[in-house]
């Protein structure tokens, strides 16, 4: 049998291959191996012990990254088909020209795969988006600096995330592999919204995130209210929705859920105003 390496794409037989992933790192101790794993297309973070993982078929993997970026490109012809730059109206009998900006995104991501991945989607659909990669236990030490450097209109906070003891403990912060990083930037923006007088539309989370604690800490929108694993495009809907919504339309999740992968299983929060505004020529 093959030995497993960092790298390695891999899924864990004994919950029936279910997931593919990533095998972040290799931790090495007396009684076995244990394997620290990222989601391909989940925003998961798991470890699993090296004999419960087996490698995946290349042809395996390509089909499934294949239909990943399948869907990715449809949701960006259908945003194509709609014109959010440039409108003209009439008024008085006179064409107008309406020129919309939307809002401007800055996107914390922990993994340096999924950052590549949201930068092109942003560039694709003409959205103005900084992407940086940082790992979740630093993005409250960078977060006051970036917004103040960036002056975004929308912060998203995502990574890789989990239930350590999946389906218990729901209201222990340790029992949640990075949620107390995202809680702790998410009150280090509003932070910096305080003393500068910002109104920032936050999305922060991964999958199986802790949702009450995360909104509890100012978050607008945030992951997950069931526990359950998002999708990689989740986050970066959401923040789209924001950006291309005039700042007179307030956004909740009714707003959003059907074009989100599980609903409000997945996605909650208490919703904002847009941040598209537009400019008369």
């Amino acid at each position: 049998m093959k030995k497993i390496k960092e790298g390695d794409i891999v899924a864990r037989k004994s919950y029936d291959k279910d997931i593919l992933f990533s095998v972040k790192k290799i931790i090495k101790n007396q009684k076995e191996n244990i394997a620290i794993l990222t989601g391909v297309i989940e925003r998961i973070e798991a470890d699993s012990p090296i004999n419960d993982l087996e490698e995946i078929d290349k042809r395996i993997i390509s089909k499934n990254i294949k239909e990943e970026n399948k869907k990715i490109e449809k949701r960006i012809q259908q945003y194509k088909n709609n014109n959010y730059k440039i409108g003209v109206v009439t008024s008085n009998d006179k064409r107008i020209s309406q020129r919309f900006i939307t809002g401007k995104i800055l996107h914390l991501d922990g993994d340096r795969k999924y950052s590549e991945k949201s930068y092109q989607y942003y560039r694709k659909l003409g959205l103005d988006a900084v992407v940086k990669n940082i790992p979740e236990y630093k993005q409250s030490k960078v977060v006051y600096e970036l917004l103040n450097k960036y002056n975004p209109d929308i912060l998203v906070i995502t990574g890789h995330d989990g239930m350590i003891k999946r389906g218990t403990n729901y209201n222990d912060i340790y029992n949640y592999r990075n949620s107390r990083h995202f809680i702790n930037t998410v009150k280090e923006a509003r932070r910096y919204d305080l003393e500068k007088c910002k109104k920032t539309v936050i999305f922060a989370g991964a999958c199986q995130s802790y949702f009450e604690a995360i909104i509890t800490a100012g978050a607008n929108f945030a992951s997950s209210p069931a526990r359950i694993l998002i999708d990689f495009l989740d986050p970066l809907i959401v923040a789209e929705k924001v950006a291309t919504t005039s700042e007179y339309k307030y956004i909740n999740i009714e707003d959003i859920v059907k074009e989100l992968r599980d609903g409000k299983k997945g996605v909650g929060g208490v919703g904002s105003n847009g941040r598209m505004k537009y400019i008369v020529t």
